[in-house]
């Protein structure tokens, strides 16, 4: 490559951006966070408080208006679901969210449902 010349490869994507966006963290504080973790924001959008917060976070406070899931979150912002877990934890940690894990089915009570169903 030749003195000023610029190297960049597009084939490679944002490898950068994510690794960025949680400021190096790879773990998320908020072990409870799942996909389907259901997550709403404790202010609205031009509260005075979040103007001074980074854009990732900003469209998280946005996005959750309305109790909004882990996985839609991560899609709407185009960002792998571990660093929107870290992101939410940040607004957690904070007191400027609240979540609810979503309670996940007993086998036993789906058994039981499927064995009813057929019984029809």
């Amino acid at each position: 490559m030749s003195r000023g010349q610029v190297w960049f490869d597009d084939a490679a994507g944002p490898l950068v951006r994510p690794y960025a966006v949680t400021r190096g963290r790879t773990h998320s504080q908020q072990t409870q966070l799942e996909m389907i973790t259901l997550v709403v924001a404790l202010h609205p959008p031009d509260h005075p408080a979040l103007a001074r917060m980074n854009p990732e976070h900003a469209e998280i406070i946005t996005r959750c208006q309305r109790p909004t899931s882990v996985a839609e979150i991560s899609a709407g912002l185009r960002l792998p679901m571990s660093v929107v877990k870290i992101l939410i934890s940040d607004l957690i940690e904070r007191q400027l969210v609240i979540f609810r894990a979503a309670a996940t089915p007993d086998l036993h009570v789906l058994q039981a449902v499927i064995n009813g169903i057929r019984r029809l």
